[in-house]
């Protein structure tokens, strides 16, 4: 069965707002590398338009710097899944669903493939509501924003989720890459 994984950008006091923090090379080449274990992507329609077309125009025209076009490249090649009420239409392999998360979640699992990686806080928290969230990578920055939209903020879940810590890191940057799993 496939694994999803959450990746996301926080600062030191839980703030996900990635208006924050900028993306550095190393925070680039950190999520590049987490994307070439997956070969699907699963956003709500916020984080979708956040992500598209932005990073696929990046990867046409190689308009960044090294790292983020890199990014960009990778983004760009994966397949995407939007859950949304809302769009009535999406970019080149993408596809939009727009009823039944827990349902279209679980199918995709059940496929063949690498893992599937979900982004942005709304999608993400109802899917770790559901149980179905396998494995966490939150990348802290040294950061304190005081302010701005929280991880799981709004969001109730029927019991505490107990994570085992698989790898913890430093980056460089000062940044601290956590890798936590969801028991068995």
């Amino acid at each position: 069965m496939r694994k999803v994984v959450y990746g996301i950008n926080l600062t030191a006091d839980g703030c996900c707002d990635h208006t924050k923090f900028s993306g550095s090379d190393e925070t680039h080449k950190y999520f590049t590398d987490l994307m070439h274990n997956v070969d699907l992507i699963i956003y709500g329609r916020k984080t979708y338009q956040l992500m598209v077309p932005y990073w696929p125009d990046v990867a046409k025209n190689r308009s960044e710097n090294k790292a983020a076009n890199e990014f960009a490249q990778t983004f760009e090649a994966i397949d995407k899944v939007v859950f949304s009420r809302t769009l009535d239409k999406v970019e080149e392999n993408t596809r939009l669903i727009t009823e039944n998360l827990a349902d279209e979640v679980l199918k995709l699992k059940q496929e063949a493939g690498k893992d599937i990686s979900i982004g942005g806080v709304e999608l993400p928290a109802q899917l770790m509501a559901l149980g179905l969230v396998d494995e966490y990578y939150f990348l802290v920055h040294p950061i304190i924003a005081g302010q701005g939209r929280r991880l799981l903020d709004n969001t109730l879940l029927q019991d505490q989720l107990n994570l085992k810590l698989a790898d913890a890191r430093t980056l460089k940057s000062g940044c601290v890459a956590l890798h936590y799993l969801k028991p068995w």
